[in-house]
């Protein structure tokens, strides 16, 4: 049983990182993109943008219109609509083809991610579903952070449609193990949508939500610009920024391993002092972020915080409505991605207003807000309310 709940962790890590690798990995080989299709980077960024908009608008309707049919079946739908935008992504020289074969598929991706984080938590007892939770969290920093070089990688080495065919094949090995290896999972207990949709009635929800958009602003409304920073505050060669993000990235994977320890062990205390902790690093960082060594120092503290900032994004709307886990995953997916859109947007308007070192007080602002409502959740609800 033990090496059964192992393997399906495994094959839902890789199928989570397969799904995130295909929406950021094109972020390393935008210039390229925007070259192959004979189209400005401005229009090549809509491959991200677009897919990121539909993953927040179909984020809390997708799981839930899914939420009472086969977990199986649902898995390999979504795999196969990734594996068939893929191919078409490799083949296509029309832009807008691409764009579709792009968007298409991302009104999917908060099914998969959704379901690879309810079928993990429900494979062990409550107690080990955190860390369970955080295995698959793995699979999200590697296709946010690791991905990206990969894929840049090949593109380099090789050509655009080979790139293209990275993802297909991560996608498509996730359909065949999925296919082989994974029992059926009827759903047992089928909740009606009203069921589902009345967790919004509750004020925990909300609160929840909100701190979750703030938690993840503060995150990425600085990592957004890290390359920016690290070239003109740090005055790094772009051979350091790559081992700088490389160093984020394997400190991402750090930090979800041990998120899931911290969520298991004291949940609420972990979340109270998160944004003291990722404070703590901006207000270095603003201080001292003119050094190399110092700011390689805090890169590494900075991307261990950003991996349990992500699991306890997770563990806070989801131990808010337990009742509904798919849909409670699905507005997670959603409150991040709105984060981060909103994160990106300020940092980019404190950049132009008041230049990039400035762009920590985001990250700060966004951290003070999240605390207030993370004090608000804590002070209305005690700790065995949250989670009845």
């Amino acid at each position: 049983m033990q090496k059964q709940n192992n393997l399906l962790i495994f094959i839902l890590t890789i199928g989570v990182f397969g799904i995130i690798n295909t929406e950021m990995g094109v972020i390393g080989i935008l210039p390229s993109i925007a070259d192959h299709f004979h189209v400005s980077i401005s229009k090549a960024g809509l491959l991200v943008s677009l897919f990121a908009l539909a993953v927040a608008v179909s984020g809390p309707t997708m799981p839930l219109l899914f939420s009472g049919m086969n977990r199986k079946k649902v898995m390999l739908l979504v795999l196969g609509v990734f594996v068939l935008g893929n191919i078409v992504s490799i083949f296509t020289t029309n832009f807008t083809l691409a764009l579709v074969a792009r968007i298409v598929p991302a009104f999917f991706h908060p099914i998969y991610c959704s379901l690879a984080f309810t079928v993990a938590a429900d494979s062990v007892s409550k107690e080990e579903a955190p860390k369970a939770v955080s295995k698959v969290f793995i699979g999200v920093s590697a296709g946010m952070v690791v991905g990206v070089p990969i894929v840049s990688f090949i593109a380099n080495a090789a050509s655009i449609e080979m790139a293209m065919a990275f993802f297909a094949i991560v996608n498509a090995i996730v359909f065949l193990a999925t296919l082989i290896f994974v029992p059926s999972m009827p759903v047992e207990e089928k909740l009606s949508y009203g069921a589902q949709l009345s967790v919004l009635k509750k004020s925990i929800t909300w609160l929840s939500i909100v701190a979750v958009i703030l938690l993840n602003s503060a995150v990425f409304g600085v990592y957004s610009y890290l390359t920016e920073y690290l070239k003109t505050v740090t005055n790094m060669s772009s051979n350091t920024i790559s081992l700088m993000l490389l160093i984020y990235g394997g400190a991402n994977i750090i930090g979800n391993i041990a998120a899931g320890k911290l969520l298991t062990k004291n949940a609420n205390k972990s979340v109270v002092i998160f944004p003291f902790a990722l404070g703590a690093v901006y207000i270095i960082l603003f201080l001292f972020g003119k050094f190399t060594i110092p700011m390689a120092i805090l890169t590494l503290i900075w991307g261990i915080l950003a991996g349990i900032g992500g699991n306890i994004n997770q563990y806070w709307i989801m131990s808010s409505a337990p009742e509904s886990p798919d849909f409670a995953n699905g507005l997670f997916l959603t409150a991040v991605n709105l984060g981060t859109t909103i994160g990106a947007a300020a940092g980019g308007l404190f950049i132009s207003e008041l230049g990039t070192q400035y762009v920590v007080f985001v990250g700060l602002l966004s951290l003070l807000l999240s605390s207030v409502m993370i004090f608000l959740r804590n002070y209305k609800f005690t700790p065995t309310q949250q989670l009845s």
